[in-house]
């Protein structure tokens, strides 16, 4: 790529391949890779990817299309791209998975050290110039965020986009509600799978049939037949995978070896970031990675349709950062502003900043009224509560909506609903969908959020008002008809609604509608309660339920509750 001001490596290289290249790793485990490498003489740096998936696959030569189940897992980049321009291309399998030796640890202490060791290994090859990055969404991002708080001497940058970092709050329970539907998909794409029972060792077996017991008898999941038939074989095929995180339904001290982020310094630089689309995996873990990591970095969203497979993308955007850290070449990315955010409905317009959240964020309260109203106008005297039944056989729910936005107003990064509400049983579980409604009335979801009301509990120390953290250590069942607090996180979100546009939020308990695609379908599959119970919010002077939103261009006055509009 040329500038006026910098290139890129230029394309002259052709490839060397070599199929099932062994990589050992410090207990002597025989770690299975594909290695391309430039046709000629000299020392290269080396771009590592790391999976569990077909190698085979990684590398197929087909045209690129829009992702979905079948070709999710394609994600490591393509060599010849690389190659041709001076790089080192390893893609290796982890532990148990391909033809690499061992057994299975899924982003566990053991795969991570043995990707440290990866690292070191290669960077002593002959045909290395002893630096070293990663790159790679997904997998591949989860296990570079891992492994860099590890800081291998060698391994200068990652390229990590798509990787979330807590695998309770990210993956298996959103907001404390099991998210059951992900693992049945995911794990059939693991390329020859050797596992053990994990959670069978760490329990003792005894334990473990009381925990299987435990999870046949609640009701929400006796309710999903997949599971039902997994918890009475645990130990058929891969089960236990799907099994695991039900028998731990509360965060603790199993979840906690799954954590990317929080273990050691995260000085080595890194390029994060994700898609608006991934809300309901990685989107959460990319924010988070932003927040924590000391070392240089940068960060970009983009527009909510994930990456075509395989992944090509990102290929020029991780060569420049490649070509800065790996060889010392001025490309110029680091000059530029750190953070780049793709706006929704804004005709395809980018956000550039060196903070994020963004520093012109104004979070401002829209409150639920009755009749459906969203609104910054506070509270009118006597105001009625909002009811819905939420049962197997009527899954009610409440909607808010704005008024017409007046003039152009973007909404743009993390935000939270806060919900005074009873119901008549001593649980609710909390589904909400931020939507744009246009002039016509149709409705688009944007994203969602979360929250099991037993696990309500806040961690005030590490909670800000737009960013509610959760304990989820312990149920503690509500008292029928007592009213409560409930803070709700709402997974980020960046979009201009222009004027005669609406923003409106649906509540209910359960993930309502269908899917209309692959992303959304990620966002649902959740655990629904089996009992009937009446719900009610209150939103009144007393019990200001609202809906915290960063707006960050825009309603400066208002979205006028007349239905104003801008006359000429």
């Amino acid at each position: 790529m040329l500038t006026q001001n910098w290139k890129t490596s230029e394309r002259k290289y052709r490839l060397r391949e070599e199929r099932d290249f062994t990589i050992p790793a410090s207990d002597g485990t025989k770690l299975n890779s594909y290695l391309y490498r430039p046709d000629a003489e000299g020392k290269f740096p080396v771009i590592l990817g790391v999976c569990a998936y077909s190698l085979d696959d990684q590398i197929a030569p087909i045209m690129p299309v829009g992702t979905g189940g079948i070709r999710g897992h394609m994600e490591a980049g393509d060599p010849n791209f690389y190659v041709s321009r001076g790089y080192v291309h390893v893609i290796m399998n982890v532990r148990g998975t391909g033809k690499s030796e061992g057994f299975y640890d899924f982003l566990g202490r053991q795969e991570t050290r043995d990707i440290y060791d990866a690292i070191e290994w290669l960077a002593k090859q002959p045909w290395c110039n002893g630096n070293v990055g990663m790159f790679g969404p997904s997998y591949f991002a989860m296990s570079q965020k891992r492994v860099a708080a590890l800081n291998p001497p060698s391994l200068k940058c990652i390229f990590a986009m798509y990787g979330f970092t807590d695998v309770y709050r990210d993956l298996d329970y959103h907001g404390g509600i099991l998210h059951h539907n992900f693992r049945p998909r995911w794990i059939p794409k693991l390329a020859n799978l050797r596992s053990k029972n994990r959670m069978k060792e760490k329990l003792g077996e005894e334990e473990y049939r009381q925990r299987i017991q435990a999870a046949l008898e609640d009701p929400e999941v006796a309710a999903i037949p997949a599971l039902v038939e997994a918890l009475k074989e645990p130990d058929k095929g891969r089960n236990a995978w799907i099994v695991e995180p039900l028998l731990s339904p509360l965060d603790g001290e199993f979840w906690e070896e799954w954590r990317a982020v929080g273990e050691g310094e995260l000085k080595i630089p890194a390029y994060l970031g994700s898609c608006w689309g991934v809300y309901g995996i990685h989107l959460p873990g990319d924010m988070r990675s932003w927040e924590a990591w000391q070392g240089p970095k940068k960060f970009t969203v983009g527009p909510p349709i994930y990456l075509d497979r395989p992944v090509y993308q990102y290929h020029y955007e991780s060569l420049r950062w490649f070509d800065h850290w790996l060889k010392g070449n001025d490309t110029g990315i680091i000059r530029e502003p750190r953070v780049q955010i793709f706006l929704d409905g804004s005709g395809g317009e980018w956000v550039e900043s060196n903070d994020w959240p963004l520093p012109q964020t104004r979070w401002t309260p829209f409150y639920l009224h009755e009749n459906g109203l969203l609104s910054e106008h506070e509270f009118w005297p006597n105001e009625s509560p909002t009811v819905y039944v939420d049962s197997a056989y009527e899954r009610g729910s409440a909607a808010f909506r704005t008024p017409p936005m007046v003039e152009a107003t973007d909404v743009c990064g993390p935000m939270s609903l806060t919900l005074y509400a009873s119901v008549s049983k001593n649980e609710v579980l909390w589904f909400v969908q931020l939507l744009e409604v246009d002039p016509q009335g149709s409705e688009r979801l944007l994203t969602r959020g979360w929250l099991r009301g037993s696990q309500r509990r806040v961690n005030v120390d590490r909670s800000l008002p737009w960013a509610p953290y959760h304990t989820h250590d312990r149920r503690e069942p509500l008292t029928p008809n007592e009213i409560y607090e409930f803070q709700i996180e709402i997974r980020p979100y960046g979009i201009r609604l222009r004027p005669g546009h609406r923003l409106a939020i649906r509540i209910s308990g359960h993930d309502g509608d269908p899917p209309t695609h692959h992303l959304h379908g990620i966002g649902s599959g959740h655990v629904a309660l089996q009992s009937s119970s009446r719900v009610t919010i209150y939103h009144d002077s007393d019990h200001p339920s609202h809906l915290l939103l960063p707006v960050t261009r825009g309603n400066r006055i208002g979205t006028f509750i007349s239905g104003g509009m801008i006359t000429t």
